[in-house]
């Protein structure tokens, strides 16, 4: 399907509310073309009638322009502002719908998708492209057409009063055809081009302020500097390129309308001189001439609105047509709260078929059991607990949680039975009690109190300028990592899953900050299933066992009794450690 059948599918249901936005632009484009012939009317009707004196003609002119001016200081008036405000309604409405979609669709993409695009890009269709669209619904579906009524009305009234006049004023109309099918079809391409470099120069600029305390510390601003420059300057040469392309079409598209009213004048100027017209039918054909020409220069306007409105459709269909990775089966199990036995069985997992990060892991966890994993940075652990909220889909095999393949399993009631608490949480900028409602957004005040309590954070919670609602900043920028990570323990205890993750949840913090963390975590995964994944291994040495992982295989499982007596690599991973301490 194409993108503007997709498009149009978002305008269905707006369908009637633009015919009546249509039906009431007709009329207030109507109203002005009475003007002409009042105009006509006033010449050769009242001021060139021998036959009256001055009060006749006098009170006729009162009468007349009487008339005129109550239609356009009572109709006019309100017929302009329901046509403007229903216009901009249905184009708000149908943005709206489409945002609220993509919004949908984002939430289902995959972590694979957004590991390789870029925020800002990102943003940009949903907000920079989505509101291009609204061109399409305002000018395409409700300018374009008006214009066109009002272009066929004019020559209609300008056919009763001149046939051969009328000729000659739209003898110049396949010159705009003609232009229009040559400059148009480049324009569109020149469009997506600029639009992908803006959203590239936007995508750069999100990364790069996220990335400021980086700079910083490297003093790497001038580089930079270089290096927005060098995107900048793809986005101005593309800004240009399209900016050429379109002055060369307004630079023709314009010669063509002013060359008719020349045509026009000589013919009729030449018919008045000869006696076949009235200077009243000349006066009033020119001034259709401009009722003509003025909607025919704004559907040449409208087409290069158009042509950037639909290469921004483009760009938002296809963003909305980006597959999913994961996808729940038509009948699917939706699970309400698991027990908490997980099996992995075989299991492989690829990035790409290049490169193999799991390979034949065989482990079985029962429930309640606490799971540590270590092993050298890159050797697999965190992708493999990013398999078990199905993140990322096995290559091969097959991870079972209390017997049922997780594949088999409605995605969003499997994540509701996992928490997971990451070295680097993301709290989004709002209040502290709103980042730890994030748990159980449906959760009490007390609740949500209990819950910091529970992981140590309610007393520096407290000590916060406004307490539960201080605001955090973008990212929790305000509060330190120790404090993050407490927030974040806290929303997993207001969750109160079954399953609990902690990846690397204590590596960067000082050891005052890890050891109320790690009172909290084990308080935590009281009667849970846990799986741990710590760098540091004096903090793992509680689990009921210890999985070492290197290059995609389990090498050693056991207790850190039982892998210390083996001194295989977990031992000589400790002994490392123990000596660095």
């Amino acid at each position: 399907m194409s993108s503007i059948k997709q498009y149009m599918e978002y305008v269905k249901p707006y369908k009637w509310k633009i015919f009546w936005t249509i039906m009431i632009g007709i009329v207030k484009f109507a109203i002005p073309l009475l003007i002409p012939l009042i105009l006509k009317y006033v010449i050769d009707d009242i001021i060139r009638q021998d036959a009256w004196n001055t009060d006749e003609k006098t009170s006729h002119l009162l009468w007349i322009m009487g008339i005129a001016f109550v239609i356009f200081l009572v109709l006019r008036p309100p017929v302009e502002y329901f046509r403007q405000y229903l216009a901009q309604w249905v184009g708000n409405k149908i943005l709206y719908d489409i945002r609220d979609k993509l919004f949908d669709h984002m939430q289902k993409l995959s972590m694979r998708y957004y590991s390789t695009t870029k925020t800002g890009e990102i943003i940009s269709r949903v907000i920079n492209d989505v509101e291009q669209t609204k061109n399409f619904v305002i000018t395409g579906l409700m300018n374009i057409w008006l214009d066109l009524i009002t272009i066929l009305i004019a020559i209609c009234i300008m056919l009763t009063m001149d046939i051969p006049l009328t000729f000659v004023a739209i003898a110049l109309f396949p010159l705009f055809g003609f232009a229009i099918k040559y400059f148009y079809g480049r324009l569109r391409q020149l469009t997506r081009d600029r639009s992908q470099a803006l959203a590239e120069v936007q995508g750069h600029l999100h990364e790069r302020v996220q990335g400021v305390p980086v700079t910083r510390s490297f003093a790497l601003e001038s580089y930079e500097q270089k290096q927005f420059d060098h995107q900048n300057k793809k986005f101005l040469d593309k800004a240009l390129e399209h900016t050429s392309w379109n002055a060369k079409t307004f630079a023709v598209t314009n010669t063509i309308t002013d060359l008719a009213p020349l045509l026009v004048i000589t013919f009729s100027a030449y018919q008045v001189i000869n006696g076949n017209m009235t200077i009243g039918t000349m006066a009033a054909f020119f001034a259709y001439l401009e009722r003509v020409y003025s909607p025919l220069r704004r559907l040449i306007n409208s087409s290069t609105v158009l042509v950037q409105s639909i290469a921004s459709i483009d760009r938002v269909f296809e963003f909305m047509n980006e597959q999913y990775d994961i996808v729940d089966k038509p009948n699917a199990i939706h699970v309400e709260r698991v027990h908490g036995d997980i099996d992995f069985e075989n299991v492989t997992f690829q990035y790409d078929e290049e490169h193999t990060v799991l390979k034949n892991i065989n482990l079985t966890v029962n429930q309640g059991e606490t799971i540590a994993l270590v092993g050298m940075s890159g050797g697999g652990k965190s992708t493999l607990i990013s398999l078990i909220p199905r993140f990322y889909d096995v290559s091969d095999g097959s991870i079972k949680v209390d017997g049922i393949d997780i594949r088999d399993v409605e995605a969003r009631s499997l994540r509701n039975n996992i928490g997971m608490v990451l070295q680097d949480n993301i709290l989004f900028g709002d209040t502290v009690a709103m980042n730890i409602r994030m748990g159980n957004p449906n959760a009490t005040d007390d609740e949500v109190i209990d819950a910091a309590k529970a992981a140590n954070a309610h007393d520096f919670i407290m000590e916060l300028p406004e307490g539960y609602n201080t605001m955090v900043g973008e990212r929790g920028v305000k509060l330190s990592g120790g404090q993050k990570q407490r927030v974040a323990i806290a929303r997993v205890f207001l969750k109160n899953p079954p399953i609990l993750i902690f990846d690397e949840a204590t590596s960067a913090l000082d050891l005052e900050s890890e050891h109320m963390i790690q009172e909290a975590m084990e308080k935590l995964a009281s009667d849970r299933t846990t799986f741990i994944v710590a760098h540091r291994l004096a903090t793992i040495t509680h689990a009921d066992r210890i999985v070492v992982i290197e290059n995609g295989e389990i090498t050693e499982v056991g207790s850190h009794h039982e892998l210390m007596k083996k001194k295989g690599s977990y031992y000589d991973l400790y002994q490392v450690q123990h000596l660095d301490d």
